[in-house]
């Protein structure tokens, strides 16, 4: 079967419903984006303890066995919540009524961390659909989050939930041996926890210098981290968070120390930061995509308008790193997207600001998949992926 992502970029919409008028009620009683975050832990937790219990399809469950051995993962659903929806570890096993198949918990880093002082650090852009975010990694370090996880994993396997934990440097970091030790206390304590283990070298909204585009940095990290995991057992996936907005020659050269490194898969992608949004063809008006900080800080920028650039990423990628596990990320709203980028070579996908414009966006998202999924003639996910015989 080709796949049809190969053959157009179809930008999927879907219909309001009530519930989505009920959300935008809810968001002017809430206005401060924040505050509406952090209770979606709280939603789901409430969700969780009043029939009926969201129960997904048999036909949705999908096992993703990597290329190096790393230990498999099952997901009820290909539809992860992405790092940034789940910082603190809250309530992990009730978000399984959220209609997800796991959670990258984090990003976590070696101490807590109160991420940006200022206030507002999030930012709706209704126009599309998008949200403007300059958290600045705030988390409660990886040893609580870890605890967490490790915690309640067997609760969230039960539920066909996977989980993983993202990790990162502290942000304002500039030694490099310091850099590789701190990467290396939150890898180590991670991996002992998690399924997998996610590392965000991309964070376009901590004030300091990208990490993903140090090529010759983000090769001593590789190389340093997989040595680690060497030591290790079981082997778990590791993955690289990458950023979107990379040129040709340095995408490249990235992706090729990635491979020579020997990790397990890729993320793609990070948010797109704001100061370079120009290269987005975006509704929200310059003087209404103000910036979040008196020094004009304008953060990272997540949402529907980055799917112009996750399914073509998505499909190049695939052909140079046929082997590599992709987690696909960025603009993904509508279940037949998922499936549009699962036939395009992602292995998952991730969302979170989806969460912010549809009620029960998940579960939508995963009726949709099955609809996508009938029309299409694909009678299972498990094992599906007609990229490799392109």
């Amino acid at each position: 079967m080709e796949p049809s992502s190969q053959n157009s970029l179809q930008d999927y919409d879907y219909k309001r419903t009530f519930g989505d008028r009920f959300l935008d009620a809810f968001k002017g009683l809430i206005p401060d984006a924040e505050r509406r975050h952090h209770l979606l832990a709280r939603y789901a937790s409430w969700r969780s303890l009043f029939p009926p219990h969201y129960k997904p399809s048999s036909t949705l469950t999908k096992t993703i066995r990597f290329h190096d051995r790393s230990v498999p993962i099952t997901l009820g659903t290909p539809i992860l919540l992405a790092a940034g929806g789940n910082k603190y570890g809250e309530a992990l096993p009730a978000f399984a009524q959220l209609g997800l198949g796991g959670i990258t918990v984090g990003s976590a880093t070696h101490h807590p961390w109160q991420g940006n002082l200022f206030r507002p650090r999030v930012r709706l852009l209704p126009d599309d659909r998008a949200m403007q975010n300059s958290m600045g990694l705030n988390n409660a370090g990886i040893e609580r989050i870890a605890r967490e996880v490790d915690r309640n994993l067997g609760r969230c396997h039960r539920h066909k939930m996977t989980l993983g934990i993202s990790v990162a440097d502290t942000p304002g970091s500039t030694n490099e041996d310091q850099i590789l030790s701190e990467v290396e206390i939150v890898f180590r304590r991670a991996y002992g926890a998690a399924d997998y283990v996610e590392l965000n070298l991309s964070c376009p909204n901590t004030g300091s210098s990208r990490l993903d585009t140090n090529v010759e940095l983000l090769g001593r990290i590789l190389n340093h981290v997989m040595d680690i995991r060497r030591s290790l057992v079981p082997r778990k996936a590791v993955l690289v968070k990458l950023s979107p907005d990379m040129g040709q020659n340095t995408l490249e050269a990235v992706l090729q120390t990635v491979a020579d490194a020997g990790v397990t898969g890729l993320v793609l992608f990070n948010t797109f930061p704001g100061a370079r949004r120009q290269y987005l063809r975006m509704q929200t008006a310059a003087n209404e995509f103000a910036p979040l900080t008196t020094s004009g800080s304008l953060g990272g920028i997540s949402g529907r308008i980055l799917y112009q650039n996750t399914l073509p990423a998505v499909s190049f990628i695939r052909k140079q790193l046929p082997q590599m596990a992709i987690f696909a990320v960025g603009g993904i709203d509508h279940g037949a997207k998922v499936l549009d980028l699962l036939e395009a070579g992602a292995d998952a996908v991730q969302v979170y600001t989806v969460l912010a414009y549809r009620w029960n966006a998940v579960i939508q998202m995963n009726r949709e998949l099955l609809q996508a999924m009938k029309s299409r003639g694909v009678a299972s996910l498990d094992g599906y992926a007609p990229w490799r015989s392109t």
